[in-house]
């Protein structure tokens, strides 16, 4: 197997609940990702001279020691002693540093890709417990689908399949700073905490009303403050018959969930004219094969 071609998936969250704080600067989360059918190439090919070797179509994207598909590339082929070298070109079209955990989606495709190429035999739980080293994100960029998620991200428990919508994702042209929303928040208290408990319920009885109605994320208080744009793509989307609409995770993408695509479509156009976010995307959520 010489060469691979993958896809990346995006994520949103359902819901993002923060409880806390811990000693080492991370914070304890209860959380519900959805794998979304937005999604980066991502392909991988053997080469016979060793090392590492990353292109992508973002010319303002770093393809060094720093970007996280050549940090995932690097753990394993330092892990197993590989002799052979890779190249890992990123076709992206998730947008960057947008709360859709395209970085983490990208690393875990390379995992999972170099443990097929090169004949490793890592379950998947293997491959998890190697991701969060590289970030809260890839276990669960590993495992996709519906998924609860717990601890500082890293504690996943599948939920049941979210039910058929259509999700529209829209970001505005501004970036946020994950590690810089998470201090803000720790210098607020946390007065409204999401229905998390009620997502669950509403996918466990195929309910995409209660499922939209609790949705909740914690994470709003702090980016919306600063970026009142968050806000008017909400009630735009709502406007043309959202059923909700949230920003995923930190920010600043805008989520909506939407029965029909020409509803979806709809707020897609006039999100457009108002001009609050060129990156608008008509899509559907990704609910994971499982064996």
């Amino acid at each position: 197997m010489r060469q691979l071609e993958l896809k990346a998936l995006a994520k949103i969250n359902l819901g993002l609940d923060v409880l806390g704080r811990r000693e080492n600067g991370y914070h304890d989360v209860r959380m519900i990702m959805q794998s979304i059918y937005l999604y980066d190439n991502v392909t991988i090919a053997m080469r016979e001279e060793p090392g590492i070797e990353v292109k992508t179509n973002l010319e303002f994207l770093p393809v060094d020691e720093s970007n996280i598909a050549y940090k995932a590339a690097k753990l394993l082929t330092d892990e197993f002693g590989i002799k052979k070298g890779v190249t890992v070109t990123l076709e992206k079209h998730i947008p960057v540093a947008a709360g859709l955990a395209g970085g983490s989606s990208n690393a875990a495709a390379v995992l999972f890709g170099m443990n097929r190429m090169f004949s490793l035999k890592l379950s998947q739980q293997d491959l998890m417990d190697r991701g969060v080293k590289l970030g809260a994100d890839v276990p669960y960029c590993i495992m996709r689908g519906t998924v609860l998620a717990e601890g500082i991200g890293e504690e996943l428990s599948l939920l049941p399949d979210m039910p058929k919508c259509i999700v529209l994702i829209a970001k505005p042209p501004i970036s946020v700073s994950t590690k810089g929303v998470y201090e803000a928040l720790d210098a607020k208290t946390i007065v409204d905490h999401p229905d998390i408990d009620g997502i669950i319920s509403g996918l466990e009885t195929r309910s995409i009303e209660q499922i939209a109605g609790s949705m909740g994320n914690v994470l709003e208080q702090v980016t919306i403050g600063r970026y009142p744009v968050i806000t008017e793509i909400k009630d735009a989307m709502k406007e043309c018959g959202a059923l909700n609409a949230m920003m995923s995770g930190s920010g600043p993408t805008v989520f909506g969930i939407f029965k029909d695509r020409r509803s979806a479509k709809n707020a897609q156009n006039l999100i457009r004219d108002r001009k609050l976010a060129r990156q608008v995307y008509v899509t559907n959520v990704h609910n994971a094969r499982r064996k």
